[in-house]
């Protein structure tokens, strides 16, 4: 961080506090009130600041993201409208996973520890076929493995196993994700739970 002591300055440097300001208001001008089918264009202005963008993404326009410089979205994953990307560090969403209406991810925290209360941020990685349903709050430093499933108003502070279905506060593995069509779809799913 650019500051250690947050009750003195600014976490984050000048740069980084005007690309903000430019990106707010690309958001507010042509982001936020875009038609809902025009994801080819959000996504357009996403990579113009420097996110990563697979093809077929779905991000909706009520979408919120605090930096698109730190933001890598896989081919055909969807962000419903209400979802939170609040991505001081880096979050990275894989493959076909999808977003609920609500979904908060956070990447930035503080170190109560300490008397200066610094900013911190760590990473979030999300799988391929991950879904998080409507009003989840996603942890700095998570890990949800690929096709994990986290239930609706969970709170993810741990890592999540893959192909599992999670839910809770806190978030726990509760069943493996597994049918017949996953299975087909899969072939190396069977017995790979819980790796």
């Amino acid at each position: 961080m650019h500051n250690h002591n947050t009750h003195i300055g600014p976490s984050f440097s000048i740069g980084n506090r005007l690309a903000r300001v430019v990106w707010n208001l690309v958001a507010i001008l042509f982001f936020r009130f875009s038609p809902r089918t025009f994801h080819w264009w959000r996504s357009f202005l996403l990579r113009t600041f420097g996110a990563k963008i697979g093809k077929g993404v779905h991000v909706y326009p009520k979408v919120k993201i605090w930096a698109p410089w730190n933001l890598e979205l896989g081919s055909e994953c969807g962000i419903a409208n209400g979802v939170i990307l609040y991505s001081q560090g880096k979050i990275t969403i894989g493959t076909r996973a999808v977003l609920s209406q609500g979904a908060h991810l956070i990447t930035g925290t503080h170190d109560y520890t300490k008397i200066g209360f610094p900013l911190i941020t760590k990473p979030i990685n999300v799988g391929n076929y991950v879904w998080i349903a409507a009003e989840a709050f996603v942890h700095p430093g998570v890990t949800i493995g690929d096709g994990c499933v986290i239930g609706a108003r969970s709170v993810v502070t741990k890592d999540m196993p893959i192909w599992m279905v999670c839910s809770g506060f806190p978030c726990k593995p509760i069943k493996e994700r597994i049918s017949e069509e996953l299975k087909l779809e899969f072939p190396l799913l069977t017995g790979a739970q819980n790796k």
